[in-house]
């Protein structure tokens, strides 16, 4: 701990009262030094921080090792809006390196202030503006405030105004004001003060403002005039005067307007009230049909809401000779190429050129006085035409025309009739009866000459460390067409390496080369390539080689950069640890450039490096032996970090001024203790890695893609399902046979089994082998013996095969005939069981006669073929 205090008088409390100036003293204190301090204070007392954070104090000395703390000003104090409280934390230290810090506690007192305006008050004198014949009101609220929130006193001066204000600081007037009889403006001073008597002053200008009640009236009396068309813009037309009986001193105040709609005359809102005209065409409609011109003229007393007067008057435009052969364009621009052929028309001006004048006499006009710079290239054919064509070659080249593209001429277009239509068109020259066109004529370079670079060659020498984005020099290249020509610069072949498609980079207006990529001289000694200069049409190219200059710029490499050795504690000096060496290489240094040093970690130079310079191989060494019984050596990890540079074989000069690199190897040595040495144990501990499965919302399509395709198989097998079922009832045997198989059975078919029940049997018929009848479905064919063991008559039995056979069409509405058809059915067979006596044997009976030896199968079902009645 420290045993001696430097600073007295610390901690300590202090107070300063708020917007204190700058330099104004907090608290004084001393410094003592130590004994053993000779040279005094190392480091002056200094505020080092302050809570909360501020730089409104400051340490002064006051001579010796007395010192103050004083107000800076910045910022300054105030005591409503900032912390009442700061803690200054001051450090000093003397030359024996004893430090003190302790703490200086400052608060912040209030002071009482003066009130302050606020609101347009506290910025500027406010105006206020008050109808005359207002009643007595609130004319203005004053907005102050105490800092210390005091309640406030207000008053006015001079007591003799109209005004009075108010405990809350409400302006009011006291009477109703006539603006002739009362003066227009009143100056109020308003004074707030605190309850200390501490005030501030402001004041506020009244004004009174004229209310407007009576008309003006018009004292001008005539209402006709008459003018010539193409009057200059701005001319006066007429004057037009009024009066206002509210103000007959200040006609001024009066605003005229014109009301109806023309786009040819203005009025001056001014006291002159000009009606002024814009320009007039006598000559186009609806002046050419309609010549006069009707103004409504208003004044006003008030621009809005006001009285107000009117009168019309009358302008009548006049008719001149005012249209001059007009060209349209009215300034001709043509080209043509240099070296144009003589006699070439550049323009035919009759076809751009007419005069609008109704009167023939007025229309006639002619092309005369070509002149102007270079105007002995051109001629006119004729004055009716105006063709204007080409009499000699021009060569931009030349040294008589060098340069000069631009020709401009200029051609008089001459009225017959005497112009009088200067005003109309400024824009030309008037020489009593003609005016001047002008026509530009731009002579079109051609480019006829290729581009040559100074030099055919270039060799630029460029150092291999020059930084990317480096001018190495510049090609440059001229062209003798006139105008000068824009030349552009490219690379068009060779700029690149095996890494580096463009390698190089030239500037296309300047041709600065630049370098892209940093150059490698161990990789590349020379770059070749071609660049071009082009004016756009025509170019040339010219050979680029870049030199580069070898740099030591290549750091040692060294393997192993990283390792971890074990040393015994009693390992002999001078023995290679663990036979640890290192193997250097630099592509751009001599392996006997080579220099080995530990920077960082070689704690008590316990290790080396043998050899320590001049070779590109090194072993590690122990310098000198491990001593922990006596406290000297305490760490049993070392981190060593070794710096191996190239600059071994430069001399001290050399070494000043040539490029160095270093490469950097790191070497961790555990030193291993002896079995009886008492060593310290460091905790350790387990790391435990526990990793989870869990579900990722950005992987939502995998239960989405799973279910989709889970029901597309669903949906296949149910698919081939159906398509099975269809084909066992297509390619399975009918449900019956004739050996002893029941009619109502099951039929077994690959696995599949089908039931038929409730079977409508909606026909009837015999068999013909046994005679009986059956019944039998009409659609699906089954059949079943009929509940009758009389036989029926071969007649009835060729009826019922019939109506059997005719019902096959009917489909469902057979099965669906009533019950008392059956009956009927079995009626008529009863009745012709058997035949009568006498009676010859009927085929039917010769039937059964003849297969007599098969009845004894009539209990075992149907015979197979089909029955003539079946449908």
């Amino acid at each position: 701990g420290r045993t001696i205090q430097l600073l007295k008088g610390l901690p300590a409390t202090s107070t300063v009262e708020e917007n204190s100036a700058a330099g104004v003293s907090v608290y004084d204190f001393n410094v003592t030094v130590s004994p053993l301090a000779s040279g005094g204070v190392a480091i002056l007392p200094t505020i080092v921080n302050s809570n909360p954070l501020t730089e409104a104090f400051d340490i002064e000395s006051k001579g010796g090792l007395e010192y103050r703390v004083v107000t800076t000003g910045n910022p300054v104090l105030d005591y409503e809006t900032m912390p009442k409280n700061f803690d200054l934390q001051i450090f000093v230290e003397d030359t024996t390196g004893r430090t003190d810090l302790d703490v200086l506690t400052i608060q912040v007192t209030d002071k009482n202030e003066h009130p302050v305006f606020r609101g347009n008050m506290a910025i500027q004198t406010v105006t206020i503006y008050v109808l005359e014949g207002t009643p007595p009101e609130c004319i203005y609220q004053v907005d102050a405030a105490d800092p210390e929130n005091a309640k406030l006193r207000y008053s006015l001066l001079p007591a003799t105004v109209p005004f009075l204000i108010r405990e809350s600081g409400a302006i009011f007037s006291t009477k109703e004001f006539d603006y002739e009889k009362d003066p227009h403006c009143y100056f109020l001073n308003i004074t707030v003060t605190d309850p200390d008597g501490l005030n501030s002053t402001k004041t506020v200008n009244i004004n009174i403002i004229n209310i407007n009640d009576e008309r003006p009236y018009f004292t001008t009396k005539q209402r006709i005039y008459r003018i010539p068309e193409e009057q200059s813009p701005g001319t006066i037309v007429a004057y037009i005067m009024a009066k206002d009986p509210d103000d007959e001193d200040s006609s001024s105040r009066l605003f005229y307007s014109i009301q109806s709609s023309d786009r040819y005359f203005s009025i001056n809102p001014g006291k002159t009230n000009k009606i002024v005209t814009r320009r007039i065409d006598r000559d186009a409609l609806p002046l050419r049909l309609h010549p006069n011109i009707s103004l409504l003229v208003r004044v006003e007393d008030s621009p809005s809401s006001g009285h107000l007067s009117e009168m019309e008057i009358t302008i009548i435009i006049d008719d001149i000779n005012d249209n001059p052969p007009e060209c349209n364009p009215s300034a001709f621009r043509k080209e043509a190429n240099e070296n144009t052929a003589p006699g070439t028309s550049l323009v035919h001006l009759r076809n751009y050129c007419k005069d609008i004048d109704v009167d023939p006499s007025n229309n006639q006009f002619s092309f005369t006085g070509l002149s102007g710079f270079g105007s002995n290239n051109f001629a006119l054919e004729s004055t009716v035409s105006g063709r204007l064509v080409m009499t000699g070659t021009i060569d931009l080249e030349n040294p008589s025309n060098r340069g000069v593209e631009l020709y401009t001429l200029t051609v008089r277009v001459q009225d017959i009739a005497h112009p009088n239509y200067s005003s109309k068109y400024s824009f030309h020259i008037s020489f009593d009866n003609f005016y001047i066109i002008y026509i530009y004529i731009r002579i079109r370079p051609v480019n006829e000459f290729f581009p040559v670079f100074s030099n055919l060659s270039y060799v630029f020498r460029v150092s291999e460390v020059t930084k990317v984005g480096s001018s190495i020099g510049r090609v440059h290249a001229i062209d003798k067409d006139l105008p000068p020509t824009l030349i552009t610069y490219s690379i068009i072949a060779g700029a690149g390496t095996r890494d580096y498609t463009n390698i190089f980079w030239i500037s296309p207006t300047k041709g600065d080369v630049r370098i892209l990529a940093r150059l490698d001289y161990e990789t590349t000694q020379k770059h070749i390539f071609t660049v071009q200069a082009s004016d756009q049409e025509k170019s040339t190219t010219a050979s680029v080689t870049v030199n580069v200059l070898e740099v030591n710029d290549e750091e040692p490499v060294c393997s192993p950069n990283f390792y971890s050795l074990q040393v015994p504690v009693s390992l002999a000096v001078g023995t290679n640890i663990n036979g640890f060496r290192i193997e250097c290489q630099d592509r751009d240094s001599d392996p006997r450039s080579f220099r080995y040093f530990i920077n960082e970690g070689n704690e008590n130079g316990h290790f080396t490096f043998s050899p320590s310079a001049g070779s590109n191989t090194s072993r590690l060494i122990l310098a000198s032996r491990f001593d922990y019984e006596s406290g000297i050596d305490t760490k049993w990890i070392y981190s060593l970090r070794v710096y191996i540079t190239d600059d071994n074989l430069l001399s001290a000069r050399d070494k000043t001024t040539r490029l160095i690199k270093t490469g950097t190897v790191t070497l961790s040595i555990r030193v291993i203790p002896n079995p009886t040495t008492a060593t310290t144990s460091t905790p350790g501990f387990t790391l435990v890695t526990k990793r989870e499965n869990i579900y990722s919302g950005s992987a939502w399509y995998v239960p989405f893609v799973i279910t989709l395709a889970s029901l597309l198989l669903l949906g296949l097998l149910s698919y081939l399902g159906l398509l099975l079922l269809a084909w066992l009832r297509a390619h399975c045997p009918p449900a019956g046979t004739a050996h002893g198989t029941p009619l109502f059975h099951f039929t077994f078919c690959v696995s599949s089994q089908m039931t038929k029940l409730n079977t409508v049997f909606d026909g009837e018929a015999r068999d013909p082998v046994t005679g009986r009848m059956y019944e039998f479905n009409t659609r699906s064919g089954a059949r079943r013996w009929k509940k009758s063991n009389e036989p029926l008559q071969p007649a009835l039995a060729a009826q019922v095969t019939s109506s059997a056979t005719d019902s096959s069409g009917q489909g469902t509405d057979r099965a669906e005939e009533p019950s008392e058809k059956r009956k009927e059915l079995t009626a008529a067979t009863k009745t012709a069981a058997k035949p009568s006596a006498g009676q010859s044997e009927t085929p039917g009976q010769a039937g059964l006669r003849l297969q007599k030896s098969k009845e004894e199968s009539e209990n075992r079902g149907l015979s197979s073929p089909t029955p003539e009645g079946r449908n």
